[in-house]
């Protein structure tokens, strides 16, 4: 009994073929979108934002993925002139990919002058989301898996698909799942925090680097896929342990802070851009006539709509990277 690998990596739409790699990171990028468009809505802002944001982060996170994929695998890249290039024959580095994203995001968000830090509690969720679904692409494209196992759900590897010295080995851990699963955990952990506990922004985005940092270091103690090693360890070891540490510090130092959160910048907004706006920004009440940011609001409203109440912390932190 085994998790059986798939025959195909992809299928043909006329003269195209489709790689399932590829068609998952639409997919969850596309689900990324439409979850960050209904959270940022909720607290206030404006929608389009987000599909501006996305517009301009996604190609930027691809490049930092493929970059951050080169240089942690090198072994991995296409014997050929373009194979650094080659996104549908190898792979991203989630990491690379958050951080080239968050970077750019961070710069479009300030630009309309939102709240940099509601907009990042408003995406993490989503970005676990996107990176569950993308690790279905790792299992077609069979790669991300653990060492050798004989538990049930182990995942048979063609040998073809093995890694030296591996050779005799037939069924694998299956990573890939393992990460599946602890994503879709976290970004519900994340989302009924939100609801529940009065995170101050940008906690939940903290807890997202934190969290899933610290379950990389677990994962990458599991992997045998070729990679760039450092005193015996795999460097993304040291860049998950260093993040875990990171992300606990930053979210520490979020829920420490007492001023108010606005849900803007001071000044109007760039001419013909919108601005995105937190319940209640500019009118002293949110839609459904609550008090808002600034005013007094009853501690388990806030912490229910997720706005941002006047201990919250201060205006738009740029998101760091989350690996």
């Amino acid at each position: 009994m085994h998790i059986p690998s798939p025959s195909e990596n992809g299928f043909h739409l006329g003269p195209l073929f489709i790689h399932y790699y590829g068609l998952m990171y639409v997919i969850g990028i596309t689900l990324a979108i439409l979850i960050t468009q209904r959270r940022w809505k909720a607290v206030g802002g404006d929608p389009s934002l987000v599909g501006d944001v996305a517009l301009w982060a996604v190609p930027a996170g691809i490049i930092g993925g493929r970059i951050y994929f080169d240089i942690t695998t090198p072994k991995y890249i296409p014997h050929h002139w373009y194979g650094f290039l080659a996104v549908w024959d190898g792979g991203l580095g989630i990491w690379g990919g958050i951080a080239a994203g968050a970077a750019v995001g961070v710069w479009r968000v300030r630009r309309h002058k939102a709240n940099g830090a509601l907009f990042a509690d408003a995406v993490a969720p989503a970005l676990l989301v996107a990176q569950a679904v993308g690790r279905i692409g790792n299992y077609f494209n069979k790669e991300l898996f653990g060492g050798p196992t004989s538990l049930p759900w182990g995942l048979y590897i063609p040998p073809s698909y093995r890694p030296p010295g591996y050779l005799g080995y037939t069924t694998f851990q299956p990573t890939f799942l393992y990460e599946l699963i602890f994503d879709l955990a976290l970004a519900a952990t994340l989302v009924w925090l939100g609801h529940h506990r009065g995170i101050k922004p940008p906690g939940l985005f903290a807890l997202y680097v934190t969290g899933y940092s610290a379950f990389r270091i677990f994962e990458e103690s599991l992997r045998v896929d070729p990679s760039e090693h450092f005193l015996g360890l795999r460097l993304n070891m040291y860049v998950a342990i260093v993040l875990t540490v990171a992300g606990a510090l930053w979210f520490w130092r979020t829920q420490r802070r007492d001023r108010p959160v606005p849900a803007t910048a001071e000044g109007p907004a760039d001419a013909g851009e919108p601005q995105a706006r937190a319940p209640g920004e500019g009118t002293g009440e949110t839609s459904d006539g609550e008090p808002g940011p600034g005013q007094e609001m009853p501690a388990e409203v806030g912490a229910d709509r997720g706005t941002a109440a006047p201990e919250a912390s201060a205006a738009a932190d740029g998101a760091e990277h989350a690996g």
